[in-house]
């Protein structure tokens, strides 16, 4: 019958039959027991010719020509290289397979042909087929439909995370690298402990991958985002070591050919791309890899390997890609994704095992049921037994006399007449007894999972015992990293955000301490009018709030460092998104216990959102509040979410609120009302109270300590309490702190003056007082910001 077809149609649905043929029964390995169809028909058909580490070896193409005729009809090349490369130390952390004879070399070198080299399977590989006979696993038709091959290994090994394994399909491919096989363990026991653990906790015991060639891991970011996401890009590179004049080499990076590698470096030190290379030498043997640089004299050693590093494969990026084939469909998965699927895996097995057990213990009981009953009327049996013409007549006249079947009855005229004796009864007793034992303990362990995870918990101990070994990869923090955060000191710096969208940095010893009532110093550029002033160390994050109600952030260490008449550096310079008015910034030290950031509007809104939303800030910016029309944002901070907050009003009336009346809200929310006003008044300041007493600086430079005694708690939306008597000699308030009397305080002003006073020489004052004079002010200038100095 001839069926018509759009050639669109077939063509669409053949190339993805072949796509999906190639991922899963070619190029992708299974979660379960992290091999190819190939690799896992290899140690199937070596474990069925009884090549286990224990027996002798056999020739290569006698197991090839094996697995080629019952499993793998894709060519012998195909089988006999991925026979190679299980039995290759510099290709698979803990190799599969002992090879005898010529296997290949790191300098590309091919294995010697099949007919001349030997192989059997490794110790470790007898914990990968181990069980399959017990019924753990499933078997399909071969290709031919004449014989049966398991879909899986039982796979104790957890060895889709040890070995690793790389193969590209049809429009995906997979680069998964091997692991420590003791860390591994240690983390697959801790998630069988935790079932909640996550990716973090995990990788302090998988701390990432374990060359079998070793090498230095530069930095762990892309080990997090790998194990994260599936994906992730890492840093490797050979370790080095200088010797005088002479740059020595006991490793190369995973899967770089050496030879070519050598050549390349000397062709690059012809032509000065790498300076001071007198020779090269490659001097590795059988005890190990050996490359040794020699430097010319008067040439840095430390800069030719640096060249080295960045011109040769001496350092090279590893991309990680973990795809796996879960349940016939091929799925990237997160370390802790596939630590699950083969601990589900693992569980399976000892389930299915231990059913298999059961059901032969069953069996067994079942007849010794029957020779016990045959024994203890052994006169009886034997008298059946005689006066039966045939066995059928036998076996029928056991049956009914011991009401039996023909199993049972078998088994009684299955036994030898040497077997009939009373020690024999007492055996077959014994051993009813014990299968008794063992058929509880097999339920038990059917009924009860916690049972079969601590079946795998010692397995995994015993594996790690057995194959456990130290980590040859190490693992450091990237030169990338380092430059920038390790090299910079941690120092008390004062940032200065103006009026035209400037920041500057400078070290806060610019500012040396005065007495009250002085002139300060200037700290602005002419032309720059000064919005705020923080303090804050040179590593804290600083957040920039901008009049559209966005969050930006930036490094302290990275706003470049000015004097005290510097004009500062321009925000879209730093931050090349930030196109809006910076209004607010704030800087931020880890501290664990904060745990929500507090905006406060010009007209009293109160939005409390949890700081976890601001943690990872793109370069254009997130959505930090919605200011609705008029309103304009006025102070930030963060808090623990249950503190007390005074919020402050221009006319000098204060409302101590606690934090538990606001509650959380998302980033997008504009907050709930926190103070009221009367008339056209405004919020002037607000801060968290943690102390007895609070600091209240005016526009003019007044100042004085209040006790927090002298105010009581409102709830959200009062008019608050008076906290300053407020007059055309105050000016409205600026700022209000929670101090101490060691306390001490940076005061700006909008023209750039700075004073640094000790908050025990502001005298306490009621809260009727307007205060003392903080900072003498010129003509036409005012306090603008104030900030604790840290």
């Amino acid at each position: 019958m001839v069926e018509i077809r759009a050639i669109e149609k077939e063509m669409k649905y053949s190339y993805l039959d072949y796509a999906m043929s190639v991922i899963v029964s070619r190029a992708i390995p299974d979660v379960r027991d992290g091999l190819k169809p190939v690799q896992r028909r290899i140690l199937y058909s070596m474990y069925e010719m009884g090549l286990t580490f224990d027996k002798p070896y056999r020739k290569s193409a006698r197991i090839v020509g094996e697995v080629m005729g019952k499993y793998h009809p894709h060519g012998d090349s195909a089988i006999y290289s991925s026979l190679a490369r299980m039995a290759q130390d510099f290709s698979m952390r803990y190799p599969l397979i002992q090879g005898q004879g010529n296997f290949g070399s790191m300098d590309g070198d091919p294995p010697a042909a099949m007919r001349y080299t030997e192989a059997r399977l490794q110790k470790i590989s007898s914990d990968i087929l181990g069980d399959i006979e017990y019924d753990t696993v499933d078997f399909v038709p071969t290709f031919d439909g004449t014989m049966k091959e398991p879909v899986f290994l039982p796979s104790k090994i957890p060895n889709v995370l040890i070995n690793g394994t790389s193969g590209i399909a049809v429009g995906m491919a997979t680069n998964m690298p091997p692991h420590n096989i003791s860390e591994v363990v240690d983390g697959l026991i801790y998630l069988v402990r935790n079932r909640n653990a996550t990716v973090d906790e995990l990788i302090q015991y998988v701390k990432g991958p374990d060359f079998p060639t070793g090498g230095v891991i530069l930095g762990k970011n892309g080990i997090m985002d790998a194990y994260r996401t599936g994906r992730g890009k890492l840093d490797l590179r050979a370790r080095a070591e200088i010797k005088k004049n002479e740059i020595i080499f006991n490793e190369v990076p995973y899967e770089v050919n050496k030879a070519e590698l050598l050549s390349k470096m000397a062709e690059l030190s012809k032509e000065d791309v790498i300076e001071g290379v007198q020779n090269i030498k490659d001097e590795s043997s059988k005890e190990g890899i050996r490359i040794v640089v020699k430097v010319q004299n008067g040439f840095n050693p430390e800069v030719t390997l640096k060249q080295i590093y960045e011109h040769t494969q001496m350092h090279v990026t590893y991309g990680i890609i973990n795809l796996v084939i879960v349940d016939q469909v091929p799925k990237t998965m997160s370390l802790k994704e596939i630590m699950e699927e083969y601990l589900k895996h693992r569980e399976n097995i000892v389930r299915r095992r231990t059913e298999f057990f059961l059901k032969k213990s069953k069996e067994r009981q079942h007849i010794l049921e029957a020779l016990i009953i045959a024994l203890d009327k052994i006169d009886l049996t034997i008298k059946i037994i005689r006066e039966s013409k045939e066995v059928k007549d036998a076996r029928d006249n056991l049956k009914k006399e011991f009401s039996i079947d023909d199993e049972q009855a078998n088994a009684i005229l299955d036994t030898k007449l040497q077997r009939l004796t009373s020690m024999q009864m007492q055996d077959l007793k014994n051993e009813m007894k014990e299968l008794y034992e063992k058929i509880r303990d097999y339920e038990d362990i059917l009924s009860k999972e916690e049972r079969r995870w601590e079946i795998i918990v010692d397995e995994l101990e015993e594996i790690k015992e057995l194959y456990g070994d130290s980590r040859r990869t190490e693992i450091t923090d990237s030169y990338v990293e380092t430059t920038e955060e390790e090299l910079i000191p941690h120092e008390n710096n004062t940032i200065i955000l103006t009026e035209d969208n400037r920041l500057n940095r400078m070290d806060m010893d610019t500012f040396t301490q005065q007495r009250r009532g002085g002139k300060g110093v200037f700290a602005g550029y002419p032309d720059s009018e000064i919005r705020q002033i923080i303090s804050c160390d040179s590593h804290d994050r600083v957040y920039l709030f901008s009049s559209a109600g966005k969050v930006y952030q930036i490094k302290a260490y990275a706003i470049p460092k000015g004097e005290r008449r510097s004009r500062g550096k321009l925000i879209s310079t730093l931050l090349e998104n930030v196109n809006d008015k910076i209004v607010f910034i704030m800087g931020e030290k880890v501290d664990h216990e904060k745990k929500y950031l507090l905006f406060v509007t010009e007209k009293g809104r109160v939005k409390k959102t949890e700081i976890s939303e601001f943690v990872n800030i793109r370069s254009n910016g997130l959505i930090a509040i919605r200011l609705r029309e008029g309103d304009l944002l006025r102070d930030v901070f963060t808090t623990t979410g249950s503190e007390k907050i005074a919020l402050v009003s221009t006319d000098g009336r204060l409302a101590l609120v606690d934090e538990s009346e606001f509650r959380a809200m998302g980033r997008t929310a504009s907050g709930v009302i926190g103070i009221r006003f009367a008339g056209d008044n405004r919020v002037a300041c607000n801060a968290p109270i943690s102390g007895n007493e609070l600091l209240i600086i005016t526009e003019k430079g007044l100042g004085k300590r209040v006790l927090m005694e002298e105010f009581s708690m409102r709830h959200r939306g009062a008019k608050g309490m008076k906290a300053v008597k407020i007059t055309e000699r105050t000016g409205k308030p600026v700022k209000i702190v929670s101090v101490n009397e060691n306390d001490e305080m940076l005061v700006i002003t909008k023209m750039g003056k700075t004073i640094r006073v000790v908050v025990s020489n502001i005298p306490v004052k009621g809260r009727y007082a307007q205060g003392v004079k903080i900072i003498d002010l010129d003509e036409g200038d005012y306090v603008v910001s104030i900030s604790k100095v840290s």
